[in-house]
């Protein structure tokens, strides 16, 4: 069982495991347009709402530490990558709606209501990208058996055997030979969680040139 705090902090750990391999995701962005920026767009997204979040009390719920992500990460979404990845965090949110801490069933309805939500909201969904990703990580957390940890373990692990798929699915990403950018995105997102989950210790960001 996990509190709102511990969330935050996960968060937090997942906002500074993709900004420190960002420029590794931007590499791999080919598809739908080449222009090398969803590991950046999706670092800026989460890290507007991390620094939100470090401001919540030390007695926050899961619902309250949600639905406060969901809306900075709207706010703060750039690219197409970072309106996917809101909208992901919007189903969460919703998976979450009323839980005062985090367990298993929590996290399976939190993820799949963020696969749903990202799903609902494209036209033409595309195999092969992050959707897909989403999908089988949910699915995995279905699947999974054990405490929240585990379930979240499981379906990092289906997420990176689906990521390297994705070239079978998508052309252009099988013509580059690289995975989907969005997927590989999502994926650090979900180890940067795991990693603080598995050891209490919140990944450090690595500081930009601008900060140096």
């Amino acid at each position: 069982m996990i509190k709102g705090k511990q969330i935050v902090d996960a968060f937090i750990s997942a906002s500074n495991n993709i900004n420190n391999l960002r420029t590794d995701v931007d590499a791999l962005n080919v598809f739908p347009v080449p222009d090398g920026d969803t590991g950046t767009n999706m670092s800026m997204t989460i890290g507007a709402a991390a620094r939100e979040l470090k401001h919540l009390p030390e007695d926050v719920t899961v619902t309250e530490v949600f639905d406060k992500a969901a809306s900075a990460l709207l706010r703060g979404a750039r690219g197409n990558s970072g309106v996917i990845l809101s909208l992901i965090f919007r189903g969460i949110a919703k998976g979450a709606k009323g839980a005062e801490y985090f367990t298993s069933e929590v996290i399976v309805n939190a993820l799949k209501n963020g696969k749903e939500s990202a799903y609902n909201a494209v036209m033409n969904p595309t195999e092969g990208t992050i959707l897909t990703v989403a999908r089988e990580v949910a699915d995995a957390a279905v699947a999974a058996e054990g405490d929240i940890r585990e379930v979240l373990k499981s379906a990092v692990n289906k997420g990176n055997k689906t990521l390297l798929k994705t070239p079978e699915m998508l052309p252009a990403l099988k013509a580059a030979g690289v995975v989907d950018a969005g997927g590989q995105g999502w994926m650090f997102v979900l180890e940067g969680a795991l990693a603080f989950l598995e050891s209490g210790a919140i990944i450090e960001k690595n500081a930009t040139e601008e900060e140096k």
